[in-house]
């Protein structure tokens, strides 16, 4: 998986855990995107993009209690992150023409 084959809302998780210091839990980071989006977000989706992003190595699961994953960000994630924010401001090569 590359930084153009994330969706929107996995480049968002990305980015939402793109905070070193921070290693949030799923409820958490549902109730952050809730907060941004101005819209309920499915646990459904959370948890499978969230279990994308771990397969594709981007993001590392750790578990906190009996019932609770802690979710982290990989150097990994975080140079995918910082691809497609390059992308988006304009900072990439011209594709020959």
């Amino acid at each position: 998986m590359t930084a153009p084959d994330c969706t929107a809302f996995q480049l968002r998780l990305l980015a939402l855990l793109d905070r070193r210091d921070d290693a949030p839990k799923g409820v958490t980071i549902k109730q952050r995107l809730e907060a941004y989006l101005g819209e309920q977000i499915n646990h459904g989706r959370l948890y499978q993009n969230l279990d994308t992003l771990v397969e594709a190595g981007y993001v590392e699961k750790r578990p906190r209690d009996g019932r609770t994953n802690a979710y982290s960000i990989t150097d990994a994630g975080h140079e995918t992150l910082m691809t497609e924010l390059a992308w988006l401001r304009g900072e990439h090569t011209p594709e020959a023409q």
